[in-house]
């Protein structure tokens, strides 16, 4: 196009759109072209708020008595990867309201450990506190004065005053805050109108404004709100104030109850591609101002998550191992490891720390974590049975997922219990070695007496595996010398 812009009216479409246009109004509807797609396109809908006398609980897919339906309307939307995605962390918020509360000292170990995790460019971009104890005030300037760039320290707080100048006592720059957009919390939990809840919401952020503070949206409750009677029109109404006071404003789409899924041709309120889509289409909010927080009571926190990603989200929040209220937030592992697939690269991201956030949680901080949980679990890369085992002792490649070794610090293993059979004993013994030098076959004379002595063990009754002590003890009784040279 030329860098001269003009603008016209066009009666019918009669008129030609050469010459520099840049927009054309055909029927009342303006048209401009767009530097993204480099296309013409229509201008977005303006949707207006639109009250009711009663709430929209879409109960022809939440019926409380059965299990919530998933809808399709086919309609299908483009992705839209941003250039820049990063995930932020909710571990010291959401997530501690599922555990025991973490020391000061945890606290700020945890938040170092995301800092290297997060790498040289920072990817994990935030994390944010509560702001209400003495303790919560303790950490959370405990961590500031770390110094690092990144995880930015950001709060969140309830809708009045009194909580903005404590945030902007403490130092912080930006806050979340709670303003919930479905007609469950907005009739029903706050007794409040659609106007009465935004001329709220509105007031609040305006205050926040006033005193210089970033505001993080938390649009709760996102998957049963009505997205164009509620939720557009008061992210429109955001970007108009954001623009009117200079300051960006962030929204936070809230997967409260983790209903978001992912399907193409899902439709709203629970398609993810679709609310990605509408919040940037029709309100113009760019993809940094853009992010998702989602819940995993149905299974599909990870890939929810990604899926924000992949149509528009900069940001997704996670948890440290995914803890959180209920079933828990987004783990920030996965998404570490969601990054590296999508990306190609970890750019410059530490992975081996998760190994030593997984280890700290359990060892300091006595966190049970599940042990078949991906990349943290004790069972994550261990494998039982004797044919497995055998490929093992192969290439490591055939049955782990990757160099897991290498990438998280994590070698792989075989339990040694009544299926694990000569492989899977040879396999224990190699990867116990404190060099490579020495290595055993299947059917060596030290391996084959392990495995007699096993199956007597499982013959007499036993049905918990074997562990490494254990082993090690069986070790010293039938080879003394090779037991020194064990790990």
């Amino acid at each position: 196009m030329d860098t001269e812009k003009k603008q016209i009216t066009v009666i019918d479409g009669e008129n030609s759109i050469a010459g520099g246009y840049d927009r054309i109004l055909i029927n009342d509807t303006k048209t401009e072209y767009s530097e993204t797609t480099h296309l013409i396109e229509q201008q977005s809908y303006h949707y207006s708020l639109q009250e009711r006398s009663t709430p929209n609980l879409y109960r022809d897919l939440f019926d409380y008595d059965r299990v919530p339906r998933i809808s399709f309307n086919h309609r299908m939307v483009p992705m839209n990867m941003p250039e820049e995605i990063w995930m932020t962390d909710t571990t010291f918020r959401d997530g501690q309201q599922s555990t025991s509360p973490f020391t000061v000292k945890q606290i700020t170990d945890l938040f170092t450990m995301m800092h290297r995790l997060g790498g040289p460019k920072g990817l994990i971009r935030q994390s944010e506190f509560f702001v209400y104890t003495e303790k919560d005030r303790d950490a959370l300037k405990a961590c500031m004065d770390l110094g690092y760039e990144f995880p930015e320290v950001t709060a969140w707080i309830r809708a009045n005053p009194k909580d903005f100048e404590l945030v902007k006592s403490l130092g912080i720059k930006e806050t979340g805050i709670l303003v919930s957009c479905s007609d469950y919390h907005i009739y029903t939990k706050m007794g409040l109108t659609r106007k009465g809840a935004m001329d709220k919401y509105l007031g609040v952020i305006r205050e926040a404004l006033e005193m210089g503070i970033r505001p993080r949206c938390h649009f709760e409750d996102i998957t049963r709100a009505d997205f164009y009677g509620f939720v557009i029109p008061f992210a429109d109404a955001l970007q108009r104030l954001s623009e009117s006071y200079g300051i960006p404003i962030k929204i936070r789409a809230c997967d409260t109850l983790g209903y978001g899924v992912s399907f193409p041709g899902a439709a709203l309120p629970r398609s993810v591609p679709g609310i990605i889509y509408g919040l940037q289409h029709y309100t113009g909010i760019t993809p940094d101002m853009l992010e998702w927080h989602g819940h995993n009571d149905f299974y599909k926190v990870v890939t929810n998550a990604s899926t924000a990603w992949l149509y528009g989200a900069s940001a997704v929040n996670c948890s440290l191992l995914g803890i959180g209220e209920r079933t828990g937030n987004c783990p920030l592992e996965a998404m570490v490891m969601e990054y590296a697939s999508l990306r190609g690269t970890t750019d410059g991201m530490d992975l081996p720390v998760i190994t030593e956030i997984a280890d700290y949680f359990e060892n300091e901080i006595g966190y049970t974590i599940p042990p078949r949980t991906p990349f943290v679990g004790s069972n994550f890369n261990v494998t039982r049975a004797g044919i497995h085992a055998d490929g093992l002792l192969k290439n490591d490649e055939i049955y782990n997922i990757f160099n897991t070794e290498k990438l998280l610090g994590r070698p792989a293993r075989v339990a040694i219990d009544k299926t694990c059979g000569l492989a899977g004993v040879t396999h224990w013994l190699n990867s116990m070695m404190q060099t490579n030098t020495v290595s055993f076959a299947k059917h060596d004379d030290l391996v084959v007496k392990m495995k007699d002595r096993i199956d007597a063990a499982y013959a007499g009754g036993r049905t918990t595996a074997m562990g490494d002590d254990e082993l090690r003890a069986l070790v010293r009784e039938l080879s003394p010398e090779t037991a020194e040279m064990l790990k």
